[in-house]
């Protein structure tokens, strides 16, 4: 079956209060769950070695199996790849291991069967789900996407997710984000953040003309923008370039003031500023997760502008427990594609295009 970003079974699923909670309990059991796995192993618990290891393994499978539907489901996500491969080969080793051991109980050994066959069963099952995805770059994107789509089928309000450095450090198809915007002379241009630039327009030609080489995927918003909507939304973008680009100015200033009171030469002085030189970047952001007011990675302007302009997209970047601390939760852009507020394009919008040509 071709893949789409799943809908909320109920609208309570697209609030924040649930996200929190949802979230929570993921981490508190995940923690929980290390932290009584190391101190089985490291003999703080006064546990025989096949029982410990039936209930260790229980627990995992209980939680992976909550979790399996939406951990294939974002299968394109290395994070969710890694939360479902370690548990199985834990799993599978604790349970062969229960096989192994004495047991007061021959039970003991039969519930680490069927464990193992439960082990098996989601392991059957990541396999299954893994045909429905095929190799781009540095990871894996849905069966049917459309791979490169040209600008033409591109909307405004649209998310262009690309490859680039990040998506080959971690292993995934893309990396990097841009968003379609119409601007007020009608062209069609892309708004985004570059480590070198800050926030920046540039020509969406420049992404989907030939002389572009790496690959890319894109996402309509399942509520399109009107024209007064996309007319508002270049209007916000520009003002965020503006705010950024103040803040740089500002922030250069910061830097040579501090870099002025070293007791340096003034070549060193000026290759400090130079290796310091702001450019409009949120370099914290990049491994936070954070989203500031007036500098942004290339998701999180991305983000800052879709919820500027009250597009109901997911909530990213909320580190531990959910509660906004931005800790361990980068804002990765592959995470875009299971989004509830896009849906991603296809190669079934291919004849539709070559109908419109016609």
């Amino acid at each position: 079956m071709p893949y789409h970003p799943s809908e909320a079974s109920v609208d309570l699923q697209t609030s924040s209060s649930y996200f929190t909670l949802i979230k929570a309990a993921n981490t508190i059991g995940y923690f929980y769950l290390i932290h009584l796995s190391w101190r089985f192993v490291t003999h703080h618990l006064d546990w025989q070695l096949s029982g410990g290891c039936v209930v260790l393994s229980a627990c995992w499978l209980i939680l992976t199996r909550i979790k399996v539907d939406h951990l294939l489901q974002t299968y394109f996500d290395f994070l969710s790849r890694i939360e479902l491969q370690m548990p199985v080969v834990f799993g599978i080793v604790l349970s062969v291991v229960a096989l192994l051991a004495k047991a007061y109980h021959p039970i003991i050994h039969v519930i680490a069967l069927a464990e193992m066959c439960g082990w098996i069963y989601i392991f059957a099952l990541y396999r299954r789900n893994k045909h429905k995805f095929k190799r781009q770059g540095y990871g894996p994107v849905p069966l049917n996407t459309w791979v490169n789509p040209p600008a033409a089928v591109l909307l405004p309000g649209d998310l262009i997710l690309t490859s680039g450095n990040i998506a080959k450090e971690l292993h995934e198809s893309v990396g990097h984000a841009e968003m379609v915007l119409q601007m007020p002379d009608d062209r069609m241009m892309l708004f985004s953040s570059y480590m070198d630039k800050g926030t920046c327009f540039h020509p969406i030609e420049e992404l989907t003309g030939p002389d572009y080489k790496g690959h890319y995927v894109a996402l309509h918003l399942k509520k399109p923008w009107s024209a007064e909507q996309s007319t508002k939304a270049a209007t916000i973008a520009e003002a965020m370039v503006s705010t950024d680009k103040q803040w740089a100015a500002e922030e250069n200033i910061r830097v040579a003031q501090r870099i002025d009171f070293l007791p340096v030469s003034a070549d060193v002085k000026a290759r400090l500023c130079t290796f310091f030189h702001a450019t409009g970047y949120d370099w914290f952001g990049t491994f936070m997760g954070r989203v500031a007011d007036n500098r942004w990675t290339c998701i999180g302007a991305c983000v800052e502008l879709y919820e500027r302009m009250d597009v109901q997209i997911n909530h990213y970047g909320t580190g531990l427990l959910g509660v906004g601390t931005t800790l361990f939760d980068p804002i990765l852009p592959v995470r875009f594609l299971a989004d509830p507020a896009f849906t991603l394009i296809t190669k079934n919008e291919e004849p539709v295009k070559a109908e419109v040509q016609r």
